[in-house]
């Protein structure tokens, strides 16, 4: 009996979200606030609560983190890491301070002590890399010449959750100092290795891991992947940090054979961990923190516009580009959640957990929306700037000539592209 209510169960779950991800296809939106509603339906305090497979669920939801990270991994090889922090780093910095302290000051200002501070810093400062780039292949932007400089803020982000995470993870357990950065340490270490062994035996370890078979390379691929997250989180270091390493080292044919095979476990655990995230928040507690999270994110959905504006103006991109890096970069999404879990695990603020599931599914709705129209947006506010300028002086001139005997000579209408500072080259939609 207790195994045919679980079956019943998880199979509504894993029905319910293919109905929900066909419905978002059809709203061109990403489908993560869909699986976020659809565990606060099914949690405690929603419409419909589970008892027998949210325990299933809760294991797929652990895969499901390490899937992300390891899919994130594959996206990018050591040789591109390296390159990206030399050339990167202040756009990392930048990124770091402007998305990263309203989310501590917030912390702060609501009474919730300095661990909440760290912790719902990372959740405002991280960008969701699978909302944007879907978004970025969506709208047909991966060849423009601003998405390098959005790769390159994402990777930043995702190596600096190598520290940060384990960072987070010692002071959620109350570990010491001298613990605290005895595991920090080995984090660094760790990471250090890898990204070492990844630049100068890759080409070995992806010979090794390689397969025409994909059974024998999904099995090999997922085994080591696993594995490895497994060791990380014993040593006390993130399991999503040891996926996404085992992500980096890997390269050539057995990334791509690995990235094809993986991709639908990816998507059916990740949704997986998304609604196991609101199968733990009270959909009751979420009004009391929605103004919160309504104003924190019009705050970094800002910075965070001014963060791609920078690094895309530093890197030489015309003003549309940079308008388009800054718009791409608001979504938040796993990262965030995956923050958020770690502290409503260890029940350090019960407010936490609802805050940042309001945060995330105002800006991953937002997300896609900002990064189709920033960049009209600001064009147009340009144009109606510029009118309301050549409307006041032609009112000046004219006040200032109505008491003499001069007639003044007529002003010379100037087209508004003449005077966008984009130029012309607003036409083609990669822009220099």
């Amino acid at each position: 009996m207790h195994s045919a209510v679980l079956l019943i169960e998880f199979g509504a779950i894993i029905l319910a979200l293919g109905l929900l991800g066909r419905l978002a296809g059809r709203l061109q939106f990403s489908p993560i606030p869909l699986y976020l509603l659809a565990g606060l339906a099914f949690g405690t305090g929603g419409l419909l609560p589970l008892g027998t497979s949210e325990e299933f669920v809760a294991i797929g939801a652990e895969i499901g983190v390490i899937l992300l990270l390891l899919m994130l991994g594959l996206e990018y090889t050591a040789s591109d890491l390296v390159s990206n922090l030399k050339t990167q780093y202040p756009a990392g910095i930048v990124d770091c301070a402007l998305n990263a302290l309203p989310g501590a000051a917030a912390a702060l200002l609501m009474g919730w002590g300095p661990v909440a501070a760290v912790v719902l810093a990372g959740v405002t400062w991280i960008s969701s890399s699978g909302v944007i780039a879907k978004v970025l292949g969506d709208l047909g932007r991966l060849g423009n010449r601003e998405t390098p400089v959005i790769l390159s803020i994402l990777v930043l982000e995702d190596l600096a959750m190598a520290v940060y995470l384990p960072i987070i993870t010692a002071l959620l357990a109350g570990v010491g100092w001298a613990a605290g950065g005895l595991t920090l340490a080995i984090a660094l270490g760790a990471a250090g290795a890898v990204l070492f062994v990844a630049v100068r035996y890759g080409r070995i370890i992806s010979r090794f891991v390689s397969s025409d078979d994909p059974e024998k390379l999904l099995l090999v691929v997922l085994g080591l992947t696993i594995l490895v997250a497994g060791i990380a989180q014993q040593l006390q270091v993130s399991a999503a940090v040891g996926a996404f390493l085992v992500g980096i080292a890997l390269s050539g044919e057995a990334a791509e054979g690995a990235h094809s095979l993986l991709a639908p476990l990816r998507d059916l655990f990740a949704a997986m961990f998304f609604v196991f995230f609101g199968l733990h928040t009270d959909p009751a507690s979420i009004p009391p923190v929605l103004l919160p999270a309504l104003a924190l994110a019009v705050v970094t959905a800002c910075t965070k516009v001014a963060t791609g504006y920078w690094a895309a103006r530093r890197a030489g991109i015309s003003v549309k580009g940079r308008w388009r890096a800054g718009g791409a970069l608001v979504a938040r999404g796993e990262f965030s959640i995956v923050i958020a879990g770690l502290a409503v695990t260890a029940g350090i603020e019960p407010r936490l957990g609802p805050l940042a599931t309001a945060y995330v599914l105002i800006l991953v709705v937002v997300g896609p929306l900002t990064a189709r129209y920033a960049e009209p947006a600001a064009a147009l506010a340009g144009r109606l700037s510029r009118r309301r300028d050549t409307s006041r002086d032609t009112g000046q001139d004219a006040g200032r000539d109505t008491g003499g005997s001069e007639v003044p000579e007529p002003l010379e209408t100037v087209p508004a592209t003449a005077t966008d500072p984009t130029g012309p080259e607003s036409t083609d939609p990669a822009g220099p």
